[in-house]
């Protein structure tokens, strides 16, 4: 029963792609928040989160660099060997041919629709491809050009992060391995700027997720 539980537990946590994913990257190295966020196009907060559950399970395990910044690898793989059994009862003549026909026909279905999953993801990857070649564009352009706005690869990360979603400063500093003390001016800066305000305990991006109405930082 120990086996059957320790499995069900793995499959739930392979159940989800994303988490799927993090543990396909981690297998070629060990990586950053913000590695990962950028790599897979996953918001900050959702790596944190599927990091943190991963962890707890012992399938992940992390070190902090000598930049402070905390890095994350694979502890324990997940190797799962699935296989079908089929069950068959007796059964004769017209039968037989009867549920032969029967299989034939929900495999030829199965096949169809296979075939236009296959196309529609293939039209994705396609526009992925595309975007994640336009935001290295924009963000090449964004170090190369915009020194004025960011000072730092730090201060850039932050806004990198932040164009996800909001995030509290916990959050930032988890995705972005910025140290809360340091994130601080650079909020504050950015808060001067007009680029950040805060609603709630949430940073959030202006003019992307935010409106006229939010708070300036304090």
């Amino acid at each position: 029963m120990e086996d059957l539980a320790e499995i069900a537990r793995l499959l739930d946590i392979l159940g989800n792609r994303n988490r799927r994913r993090i543990i396909g990257l981690l297998r070629q190295k060990p990586c950053f928040v913000t590695e990962i966020s950028e790599t897979l196009m996953i918001s900050p907060k959702a790596v944190i989160e599927h990091l943190q559950l991963m962890e707890r399970e012992e399938i992940l395990s992390c070190q902090m660099d000598d930049r402070r910044r905390k890095y994350y690898y694979l502890a324990n793989d997940i190797l799962v060997d699935v296989s079908l059994r089929s069950l068959q009862s007796a059964i004769t003549g017209q039968e037989d041919a009867a549920a032969g026909n029967a299989a034939g026909e929900r495999t030829r279905q199965a096949v169809v629709m296979l075939a236009k999953m296959v196309q529609a993801h293939d039209q994705l990857v396609a526009h992925l491809e595309q975007l994640n070649h336009d935001i290295e564009t924009k963000l090449a352009d964004l170090a190369r050009n915009h020194n004025d706005l960011f000072r730092s690869e730090r201060e850039l990360s932050v806004a990198i992060a932040l164009s996800h979603e909001p995030l509290t400063p916990a959050e930032l500093a988890e995705a972005t391995g910025c140290p809360e003390e340091e994130l601080g001016p650079i909020l504050a800066t950015f808060e001067k700027k007009g680029i950040v305000s805060r609603t709630k305990n949430r940073i959030t991006l202006r003019g992307v997720h935010a409106d006229e109405s939010q708070q300036p930082l304090r």
